[in-house]
């Protein structure tokens, strides 16, 4: 293996490194942010309420759709992760 090869996998691992904290970053503020927008879209429903109450329909609804939101936004960070260890290595 030449010198080049060596230089295109420590950027690899740069691009990686980088995008792996920019994800995490992105999930822990979108675990944080889609309840609150979830509580926007829904006014006339106080959903910490219900699911106190014991409405398992709401806590099931509330629990999928903020999971839901949360993977995409995982898929899409695994994508562009792959994509800059890809471009680099290219």
């Amino acid at each position: 293996m030449n010198l080049e090869t060596f230089g295109l996998i420590g950027w690899a691992v740069v691009f990686s490194l980088i995008g792996a904290l920019l994800g995490i970053i992105l999930v822990l503020l979108a675990a944080a942010f889609v309840p609150r927008i979830l509580d926007r879209l829904t006014p006339n429903i106080d959903e910490g309420r219900e699911i106190v109450r014991g409405n398992t329909a709401v806590a099931q609804y509330f629990g999928l759709v903020c999971g839901a939101c949360i993977i995409g936004l995982s898929l899409v960070v695994a994508a562009a992760i792959l994509g800059g260890i890809l471009a680099a290595l290219h």
